[in-house]
């Protein structure tokens, strides 16, 4: 077994296996640029090397450096993780050549999958099912219409040499096709260095299903069963789950199966991902295979208790697998949910800055099932631009699918995240989507559901109910603990008052308070709240008790004279007054939002790629005005209404802040 492995990666992958290593007793070095110098994954490693400045190409992804860093520590093998260079052939080679070990398949078979055209061609050979497309490269947008046309809309776009998103669009017309295959090979060839891509059919009502696979160098080789990851925004997984809710015996067995012979068609060694799409009546087709580990492997380690890392460390080291198919089960249910830096009231834009708050919830066994909780990232520590814009993954585990949904569920309401924006309400609301719940989600799923984007979950009235009460509740732990200031004029003192006025902002509800030594209960609209909260104090961020005798979680903030209070995804401002000040209120102005109509508004941190358009120009709603780049995604910039552009403030390559002004309109 290797005494000391040097990880090429950064984040939260990095930090997951140096964990699985300590265990194992082996020593690990960490790399890191300019950026990461006060990172976790530095913290957390025996030994780092810096390897250069903070944009990927200059030093997670420049193989010479991590050599070097090998030699100059005295490292035998290194784990790539996910991204960078973790699927790049050329890697493992160079580490041959230097005499260190790579913990992942062998270059061959890199090369084989990792080329989305060739590894169809060799899925085909190996009887595993294909999905309709042109496997060929595509050289310009008139033979990209041309197969289109023959195919049939929609189609999807795909960069040969993806993943994680990066270079895919769907193209359901020729214009969106257009404009598709450009901003496809511009993000692979920022993402890749490599911009070819093809062309195939895109299936209606796909699910994503995957098959995690893992060999030897002995000719042993297993599939550890499936994870469905058909939730994505824009391609990008966002929860998985394992199993598939929607797969029978007979299916899995299948397509683990063709898995595994795909693997074997390859001298496949180590942890590896088959992705099928699957249709409604379980048809499954290869789209692709990863030859790494996956961002969500996490689901799959929960339900069959083995660790994907220390197997691929121990494939590395030349060992046998331990076990064999039949000694494989799966245990419960497991549910992933990636928590990123990202506004999801404002289109999912990505958020850069300090996290001036990072609780995340306990991790471990509470009773109702395990919490998992796999970070990057601590309080204080800076979400940069430079990086994919993932915080944690949190993973729970029970033994029903819908146990894990509920402890998913509160655990995001208990999650702590302030300085960045961050998707943990909309994680919140989509775990609690009647349509999620009952397992008949799509690819689709999120286009469908938010059609219009996210702006907070709806509330049934029993819950909304609980809020109006916390949020008197919260009141009077405030005027109690007023109370107590010294100082106070006789007479004039702060008192609880039994009855208040909770208003949401369109939403007035008049409440009672019936406190006593050992309850606390609100009436709201008629209905009774019971709130239970041993040791409660003014000032805490987290509610955590009972109300109504079962668990309630909420995310509790002071903003003005209002409580901002969020709970499974819905998030309300809620002020708390007397009758009387109540009344006054109402006749208080209200002040109107600045008007930005005229401006284009630079929506994130980010690099101006182009600027379509020049002064003078009319221009019609729809009509693209500028392309901008952030976390290694290309984000078109689209008029809103008809209009003349009047002044240009930016051009490309300029570096703009969230809200600058790129252009005005007259």
């Amino acid at each position: 077994m290797f005494k000391k492995i040097l990880i090429a990666n950064r984040g939260e992958i990095a930090c997951r296996v140096i964990k699985t290593a300590r265990r194992m007793g082996i020593k690990t070095v960490a790399v890191y640029s300019d950026a990461d110098a006060d990172a976790l994954h530095v913290e957390m490693a025996d030994e780092a090397v810096h390897i250069g400045p903070a944009p990927a190409a200059q030093s997670y992804l420049i193989i010479e450096r991590i050599v070097e860093a090998c030699k100059q520590t005295g490292a035998e093998a290194v784990h790539p993780g996910y991204g960078f260079l973790s699927e790049r052939a050329a890697f493992p080679e160079a580490l041959a050549a230097a005499g260190i070990a790579f913990i992942g398949p062998k270059p061959h078979a890199i090369r084989a999958m990792g080329d989305k055209i060739e590894s169809k061609k060799l899925a085909k050979a190996a009887n595993v099912s294909t999905v309709p497309g042109y496997l060929g490269e595509i050289l310009d947008t008139d033979q990209a219409k041309k197969i289109a046309a023959e195919i049939g809309y929609p189609v999807m776009i795909k960069a040969s040499a993806g993943g994680g998103g990066k270079g895919m669009r769907v193209a359901h017309d020729d214009a969106s096709l257009i404009e598709g295959f450009s901003s496809a090979r511009n993000e692979a060839r920022a993402s890749f260095g490599d911009d070819r891509v093809f062309i195939e059919k895109f299936a209606l009502e796909p699910r994503h299903i995957e098959i995690q696979v893992l060999a030897d160098s002995h000719g042993n080789a297993v599939y550890l069963f499936e994870r469905e990851c058909s939730i994505q925004r824009r391609h990008q997984k966002v929860v998985e789950e394992a199993p598939s809710p929607f797969l029978d015996p007979a299916t899995r067995k299948a397509m683990g199966e063709q898995a595994v012979a795909l693997a074997k068609a390859v001298d496949y060694e180590s942890a590896g991902t088959v992705e099928f799409i699957v249709d409604k009546d379980k048809n499954f087709y290869f789209l692709e295979m990863n030859t790494r580990l996956q961002v969500e492997h996490p689901v799959t380690e929960l339900i069959t208790g083995i660790d994907l890392v220390e197997q691929m460390i121990r494939v590395a080291a030349g060992e046998k697998l331990s076990f064999g198919q039949d000694d494989l089960k799966i245990n419960g249910w497991a549910v992933e949910s990636r928590i990123y830096a990202e506004d999801p009231f404002r289109s999912f834009l990505p958020s850069t800055g300090r996290l001036v708050r990072y609780r995340p919830p306990a991790e471990g066994d509470d009773g109702h099932g395990m919490l998992r909780n796999d970070t990057g990232v601590y309080e204080g520590a800076e979400i940069s631009i430079y990086y994919d814009p993932m915080i944690a993954k949190l993973c729970a585990h029970a033994q029903t699918r819908e146990a894990a949904i509920d402890l998913s569920v509160r655990a995001l309401d208990e999650f702590e995240i302030d300085g960045i924006q961050h998707n943990v309400p909309f994680l919140a609301a989509l775990l609690d989507h009647p349509r999620f719940r009952r397992g008949t989600i799509t690819t689709g799923f999120i286009a469908e559901e938010f059609p219009d984007g996210f702006h907070g979950a709806q509330l049934a009235e029993p819950a909304y109910h609980s809020l109006v009460a916390l949020a008197a509740f919260l009141k009077v732990h405030e005027v109690a603990r007023a109370q107590t200031i010294s100082g106070q004029l006789a007479g004039r003192g702060r008192r609880v008052a039994n009855e208040y006025v909770v208003f949401d902002g369109t939403r007035s509800l008049n409440v009672a308070i019936r406190q006593s030594a050992t309850a606390f209960d609100v009436v709201v609209d008629g209905h009774v709240v019971a709130i239970a909260a041993p040791g409660f104090e003014p000032g805490r961020r987290l509610f955590k008790g009972l109300i109504n005798g079962k668990p309630f979680s909420a995310r509790l903030r002071r903003v003005g004279s209002a409580w901002q209070l969020t709970h499974r995804g819905a998030t309300f401002k809620f002020k708390v007054r007397a009758p009387r000040a109540a009344a006054l209120a109402a006749f208080m102005p209200v002040k109107a939002p600045p008007d930005t109509s005229k401006y284009l508004l630079c929506p994130m941190p980010g690099l101006v790629v182009s600027i379509n358009v020049e002064v003078g120009q009319e221009i019609k709603a729809g009509e693209t005005l500028a392309i901008v780049e952030a976390m290694k995604m290309e984000n078109v910039l689209k008029a809103e209404r008809d209009g003349v552009i009047s002044i240009i403030n930016a051009k490309a390559g300029d570096s703009l802040a969230v809200d600058a002004v790129i252009l005005e309109f007259a």
